[in-house]
């Protein structure tokens, strides 16, 4: 295998984040010199170690001298240095390579085509931003094809060169960056504009998949259209496509008590709650109860109404505070614009109002019954009650 990277020394900050810690064991493994800092602790820490990657854990950074700074979006206001785009965009044109982008699904569908493509013993590389238990993590560093996510986020999507594009959908899901979801698909169209093969948004697959909803069964049929552009037949994607058994914190189960499943999802704007609530119904005959974690001050002040709206397909809700993130927090933005916007969909629906995600673990427990799901649900430090929650069913 080639080592485009070979001679460098690349130091990470932010390197715990599920897609900079990726682009370091890519990087490390294309024969760069990788070292990387995190404030905490995180589950994508025990990849990059295991790559022999050090990495200082501590309040603040501390830049070595001599080396490239590859910054994560959330500390360019503390540190100079490239940034993750460019190091991606760089990896992008040093290989034959799949971007898949979108508002959702992004993650479960370039895992899809990575997994395909390793059974298949293809041999890909892949960076992808969740860990994929049936890979091993979440990047690979194999001779053939590069599978990535893109990030529509801040735009830097339009600077990579791949192959073949896959955008799953187009939707406002960054209210900071874009004021319309045509400011969005004019992006795409301009990123698209430059690559040879692209996927768009195709009808759900009629396969039975290993993961729920309808929502993954469009994720497969991408997966599968891009694995053909890619020179994979149809005929032997398929049968190893229904093997795939997900990603972490996509609609992960984490256990069972009582007769009570408990499930995590990633879900945080409001088309991916809905497809989440969908699919969780397909899991269990009883009812299906969330703690929802709202993410991001600008997102829910803009689509608290739509929020409540597909948490209205559950049968009872527990929302807590919103989980910042990169952003200030917003006066007069909580989880209450949520609930107050689900009550409006659904008068007298179990709903409760749990700033701290505990409470609405102890809540949601307390109602759950035999046959039932419970589920946490959003993009923030939601998943950490789980523990709790299965404590409180026992």
């Amino acid at each position: 295998m080639s080592s485009p990277l070979s001679g460098r020394r690349l130091w990470f900050a932010g390197i715990g984040g599920a897609g900079l810690s990726g682009y370091a064991v890519l990087a490390r493994a294309w024969g760069a010199d990788v070292r990387g800092w995190d404030p905490v602790e995180t589950p994508y820490l025990e990849h990059v170690r295991a790559a022999g990657i050090d990495v200082d854990v501590s309040p603040e950074p501390d830049p070595p001298g001599g080396w490239e700074a590859v910054v994560s979006t959330a500390y360019r206001d503390r540190v100079e240095g490239r940034s993750r785009a460019e190091l991606l965009a760089e990896l992008v044109a040093a290989r034959d390579a799949i971007v898949v982008a979108g508002a959702h699904g992004k993650t479960t569908t370039a895992a899809m085509i990575a997994f395909v493509l390793d059974r298949l013993g293809l041999d890909p590389a892949y960076v992808i931003g969740g860990d994929v238990p049936q890979l091993g993590g979440n990047a690979g560093a194999g001779s053939g094809w590069l599978v990535v996510e893109g990030d529509e986020s801040d735009r830097t999507i339009a600077a990579l060169r791949p192959r073949i594009a896959v955008v799953t959908n187009v939707d406002l899901d960054h209210h900071s960056e874009f004021a319309s979801r045509a400011e969005v698909q004019a992006l795409f169209d301009e990123w698209l504009a430059e690559v040879p093969a692209v996927i768009r948004e195709p009808e759900p697959v009629q396969l039975e998949l290993a993961v729920p909803g309808v929502h993954n069964r469009r994720n497969a049929a991408a997966a599968l259209a891009a694995l053909e552009a890619a020179g994979v037949a149809r005929a032997d994607a398929e049968p190893v496509l229904t093997t795939f058994a997900g990603v972490g914190r996509r609609l992960e189960r984490r256990g069972e008590v009582g007769g009570v499943a408990v499930y995590d999802d990633y879900a945080h704007n409001p088309a991916k709650v809905e497809a989440a609530v969908a699919a969780l119904h397909e899991t269990a005959p009883g009812r299906v109860l969330v703690l929802f974690q709202p993410h991001l001050p600008s997102r829910t002040r803009h689509v608290a109404r739509e929020l409540g709206a597909a948490l209205a397909g559950a049968d009872a809700v527990a929302v807590a505070d919103v989980y910042a993130a990169r952003e200030q927090q917003l006066d007069g933005v909580d989880g209450r614009t949520v609930v107050q916007a689900l009550l409006d969909v659904r008068p007298g629906m179990p709903v409760a109002w749990t700033p701290d995600p505990v409470d609405g673990a102890r809540f949601l427990a307390g109602r759950a019954r035999p046959g039932d799901v419970v589920a946490t649900v959003g993009a923030g430090d939601v998943d950490a009650v789980v523990p709790r929650l299965l404590e409180e069913l026992a």
